[in-house]
């Protein structure tokens, strides 16, 4: 078990710091928005705005009703799948800008974007879709390579050294 955790968590590196730096920097500016504006503003987070009046890991009110409207899955279970799409989008993206179970994190950051793309935008168009698939492309390359050197899953992989 601890070796497939050390698999899952070690990140894959680049052949030199420029390469590392340009991946890095999608990742933490990703992170830094889906945790302080989009999932702040419907899971309840330290930072989230004090007139949403959440509490710490509180979905806002409307979001399972909007969840809901998705039909089909969404809608026999929108509480839970708000809980976790906020969730995902709140949590995921603090650990996205840290770097910390990267591959886990950006699994449900893909699985939210492409809920977000396709059960509540496709009809709106590709515009709207676009902020959506940014952070997909984010996910999907590090739920592919990990966090790079500049997370804490590469320091946690140096301490064990499997």
């Amino acid at each position: 078990m601890k070796k497939l955790f050390y698999q899952f968590t070690k990140p894959i590196l680049q052949a030199n710091l420029v390469q590392e730096i340009i991946l890095t920097i999608p990742r933490l500016v990703c992170g830094y928005l889906l945790t302080t504006d989009f999932g702040a503003a419907k899971f309840g987070m330290p930072w989230s705005p004090e007139e949403k009046n959440l509490g710490l890991f509180e979905v806002a009110f409307w979001f399972p009703n909007d969840v809901a409207q998705y039909g089909g899955l969404f809608a026999m279970f929108p509480a839970f799948l708000a809980w976790m799409g906020a969730f995902a989008e709140a949590v995921g993206g603090l650990a996205l800008l840290l770097g910390f179970q990267t591959r886990l994190f950006s699994f449900l950051i893909v699985c939210t974007m492409l809920t977000a793309m396709f059960a509540q935008q496709f009809e709106a168009g590709l515009w709207n879709m676009l902020p959506a698939m940014g952070f997909l492309w984010v996910g999907l390359t590090h739920l592919a390579l990990g966090s790079g050197r500049f997370g804490l899953d590469y320091i946690i992989t140096q301490k064990w050294k499997l």
